[in-house]
């Protein structure tokens, strides 16, 4: 498919046929409260669903329980494995890089803001991160497993945000499109998959085609579960990129909730560094994944960092030729990278599963009425020459 300003004027114009009708019949039949009682024990694929669960939640979740029908599963294998070797780079590039990219498309961290402001920080990271390691485990997509419920659950959050900013008058749909649209669905998809692939890039990660490819196969699988229409999903890396490069220049560009989120972000991994020394990384880290211009609108500061975060890709290429030429390398480094990823875990989820509802109110001061496109659109910098 060949993207365009009209195509991708005609994605914002769309939301989710199916989980919008179920949530707009939710509220209009005043279930939402017992629905989300009910949900909260509806937490593994395959369990019997709970008895009086409203009938148009149990035709919703009857109808997405099973993974889309063209899904290869050898694909899919390969990026469980891909996960696995990689995951405390990934989980680096998801902190780092893909989460401040949402802020920095000014509607995106308004709508972000609707749902997750008036909880602790680290709820959004808490879901993403868990999320990612439901996707990533083998038995994902069989009984028993916690991603499939998971991904039911975002589905009807989203359609709630954008069943409150209608119902309200809160979205100016004429200038902004549908909240959370096709168009911006498939931009998040990007941020969590082509994004960490150029992050991992950009830290020094060897990582093969087949790997990456694999990876990014796996994110399609996610969209469709999410809602996202298919048709209009890019299929190969290459039209990935040509997606994401036009996004970026119609959206980009800097806002107040993106700096706050932004700012609670770095506050949220400050605190889980040990001690305070090391706290300016975190900031230098968003700085170098994301460049100095996204960085500068969500006010990441410059720190001491700046330099010495250049050096991580010597210090990764160090670590991997050990994992190369030794098997028991690779074993311990491979454990160091789980154990890491299960702490940076349960210090944003505070040893909780995450429970994802139906809000049924959005912040009161949610400023979306003043929200307008931009006068122009954002134009990229330069390209600079490489050192």
């Amino acid at each position: 498919m060949t993207y365009t300003e009209d195509s991708m004027d005609a994605l914002r114009r769309t939301g989710d046929d199916l989980a919008d009708a179920t949530v707009a019949a939710l509220f209009e039949r005043g279930e939402v409260g017992k629905f989300n009682t009910l949900m909260r024990y509806v937490s593994t694929a395959g369990a019997p669903l709970p008895e009086g669960l409203p009938d148009v939640a149990r035709e919703y979740l009857q109808a997405t329980s099973v993974p889309p029908a063209w899904v290869d599963w050898e694909e899919m294998e390969k990026a469980r494995l891909f996960f696995i070797d990689n995951n405390v780079h990934i989980s680096t590039a998801l902190s780092f890089a893909s989460m401040p990219a949402c802020y920095v498309v000014p509607h995106v961290a308004k709508l972000l803001s609707t749902a997750h402001g008036l909880e602790y920080p680290s709820k959004r990271m808490a879901e993403t991160g868990q999320f990612t390691v439901y996707l990533m485990r083998p038995d994902a997509f069989e009984a028993g497993s916690r991603f499939i419920p998971a991904a039911q659950k975002v589905r009807l959050l989203h359609a709630s945000i954008r069943h409150h900013l209608k119902r309200e008058n809160r979205w100016d749909t004429g200038a902004l499109g549908t909240p959370i649209c096709q168009e911006d669905m498939i931009g998040g998809q990007m941020f969590f998959s082509l994004l960490v692939l150029d992050s991992l890039h950009r830290l020094g990660v060897h990582m093969s085609a087949d790997g990456a490819e694999a990876y990014y196969y796996a994110w399609r699988v996610v969209g469709a579960m999410l809602g996202v229409d298919q048709d209009a999903v890019p299929r190969t890396l290459d039209s990935a990129r040509h997606f994401l490069d036009l996004y970026m220049i119609r959206h980009m560009g800097p806002s107040e909730e993106g700096a706050h989120l932004t700012r609670q972000l770095v506050d949220l991994y400050e605190a889980v560094v040990p001690g305070t020394f090391f706290d300016p990384i975190v900031s230098a880290l968003i700085r170098y994944l994301i460049g100095d211009t996204c960085a500068d609108w969500l006010g990441v500061s410059h720190t001491r960092w700046d330099t010495l975060v250049k050096a991580v890709p010597h210090v990764l290429g160090v670590l991997e030729s050990i994992e190369d030429r030794s098997p028991f390398g690779a074993w311990a480094l491979d454990r160091l990278g789980h154990l890491t990823t299960a702490l940076e875990l349960s210090s944003l989820t505070r040893g909780r599963v995450m429970h994802y509802a139906i809000p049924e109110h959005l912040k009161k001061d949610y400023g979306v009425p003043g929200a307008v496109p931009p006068a122009r659109r954002w134009a990229p910098p330069a390209a600079t020459v490489p050192e």
